[in-house]
């Protein structure tokens, strides 16, 4: 008898030993649970850890950004677009467009001026008509990724690109979400040439500054997805329109043109945009609607997507045109895409000095060099190869134009040009009774010339 019960005790005892420990590694897990969404008050979104708090914020933004939506539309490339009242657009919570009379009628796109063969002949970046044979699609062979879905927004409504919670925790700080940083942005201008690659931002550009008022720019735009080697870096090719003092918070500045920015999307696809500051970049404008500033009017075309398809290496080449021009009437500054799409506007009373007119304009591409495993980044400019590859390899800006007083579109009587890199990206700057001013421009980063 008491041997039974002697081996009903064992028995007894090495069950306790088998279940103790699954006892405390149960009650671990639920300690470390409440420890983590409790304590430290921390959640996981799809790119980032966050705390409860600053969760909280991000949503409160996103509620002002984020319009209530009349109809939505999902596109393939998973963006959701909202179609949002165009009276309730987030540019009208900008303090200085309370009283803003929405301008629904476009305004006529600048004229274009085609240069005469004499000022062609004159030119000393002159090229042979030969050299720019090409395959090219432009116009609507270049259309944006959303469309695939065939819906449109109703009438009455704009389309704008939701913005998510995993878009802003991807940036540096809510301030800093959708912004340029203003040492970056103006590092082309303020720092030596020497010096530039310092603050990681390296340009091949070609720039125009003439004595006479500027009302706007226009150019043809050569579309490619460049590889962006790290979440981190950017491959932008684009068009400023700028005013003002490049020094202090002086200076005034509406862009547009074609980027890939992972941090900004969560993507590496080859995205339309736009960006206004009025301050020098330090605390006035973004990208895209992402702040009260750019009126969204046009149903087609969406500023912050996807645009597809894009140009291949020897194959077909995609292009897009870009017009960004004062309206003489309203003193709006307007984007224009492709021949007959008026986009939106800036309102002329966000800027002090380009409430007049613009005096500089630039053209061309910016990588942001972050220097990963302590070499230059592998990151692409243009299409990825270098400017002296010319047409169907190297990327290119054609049709350069400012936008005069009676809304014509001039070639530009003198341009300049500059690589801050030439052995990482370059730019060859020519001219032609097809493409008139126009320049090939680009590079690989990363080579054997560029460590």
């Amino acid at each position: 008898m008491g041997g039974l019960l002697i081996r009903k005790r064992r028995s007894s005892s090495s069950s306790s030993v088998v279940l103790l420990p699954l006892f405390w590694a149960f009650f671990l897990a639920i300690f470390l649970e409440r420890l983590v969404g409790v304590v430290s008050g921390l959640e996981y979104s799809k790119d980032k850890q966050a705390s409860s708090l600053t969760l909280e914020r991000i949503q409160k933004h996103l509620d002002k950004i984020n319009k209530p939506a009349v109809m939505t539309i999902e596109s393939p490339d998973g963006d959701i677009i909202d179609c949002i009242d165009k009276w309730k657009q987030p540019a009208f919570d900008h303090p200085l467009l309370k009283n803003h009379k929405l301008q629904l009628v476009p305004p006529e796109m600048p004229k274009v001026r085609r240069m005469k063969e004499e000022e062609v002949k004159g030119d000393k970046h002159i090229s042979s008509r030969k050299n720019e044979e090409r395959v090219v699609i432009s116009g609507r062979g270049a259309w944006q990724v959303w469309h695939q879905n065939r819906t449109r927004c109703p009438k009455g409504t704009v389309p704008i690109r939701r913005t998510t919670v995993d878009d802003v925790l991807r940036a540096q700080s809510l301030y800093d979400f959708g912004k340029k940083q203003p040492r970056m942005a103006l590092a082309r201008h303020t720092v030596s040439p020497d010096d530039v690659n310092a603050t990681g931002h390296e340009y091949a550009i070609a720039s125009s500054s003439p004595s006479e008022a500027v009302y706007g720019a226009a150019a043809t735009i050569n579309l490619w997805n460049p590889s962006v080697q790290v979440e981190a870096e950017m491959s932008i090719s684009q068009i400023w329109v700028l005013a003002g003092s490049f020094e202090g918070s002086d200076l005034n500045s509406v862009e547009a043109g074609w980027h890939v920015l992972p941090n900004l999307y969560g993507d590496k696809s080859t995205r339309l945009f736009v960006y206004w500051t009025a301050d020098g970049y330090q605390s006035t404008g973004c990208y895209n609607t992402l702040c009260p500033g750019f009126v969204q009017v046009d149903k087609e075309i969406v500023v912050g997507t996807a645009i597809a398809p894009v140009s291949t290496i020897s194959g077909k080449l995609y292009e897009s045109n870009i017009f960004i021009w004062k309206d003489p009437k309203t003193e709006n500054w307007w984007l224009g895409y492709e021949n007959n799409n008026a986009v939106g506007y800036w309102p002329s009373n966000l800027f002090t000095h380009l409430a007049a007119n613009a005096t500089l304009v630039e053209w061309g591409g910016e990588v942001l060099n972050t220097k990963p495993n302590g070499a230059h980044t592998s990151t692409q400019m243009g299409s990825g190869r270098f400017a002296q590859e010319g047409n169907g390899k190297a990327s290119y800006f054609r049709n350069l134009g400012l936008v005069d007083s009676n809304n014509d579109i001039n070639p530009p009587q003198s341009t300049s040009t500059r690589a801050d890199n030439s052995n990482c990206y370059s730019i060859n700057l020519l001219n032609n009774n097809d493409w008139g001013t126009h320049f090939f421009y680009g590079g690989p980063g990363f080579n054997p010339n560029c460590p």
